[in-house]
């Protein structure tokens, strides 16, 4: 499973990004967690509001920060 969070390092996405970790850790999974800053990267992914978060390719949330009860729901 390929997880990446998208943002610019603001708050939000460090936020977003912790909630990830906690959900991956409470669902046991094997997942590669990835946190995309680089403005360029971020336009090729077609993401235009942070954060925002994708699992294997799909967007799944943006420009909101997901508790990990709703990451972990998104997962399964």
């Amino acid at each position: 499973m390929n997880i990446k969070v998208i943002g610019t390092g603001c708050e939000k996405c460090d936020k977003l990004y912790a909630n990830v970790q906690e959900a991956v850790n409470m669902m046991g999974c094997e997942a590669q967690v990835e946190k995309i800053e680089d403005l360029m990267e971020i336009v090729k992914l077609g993401v235009m509001t942070s954060p925002s978060l994708m699992i294997d390719g799909k967007l799944v949330v943006s420009g909101r920060i997901a508790k990990p009860a709703e990451i972990l729901k998104l997962l399964k």
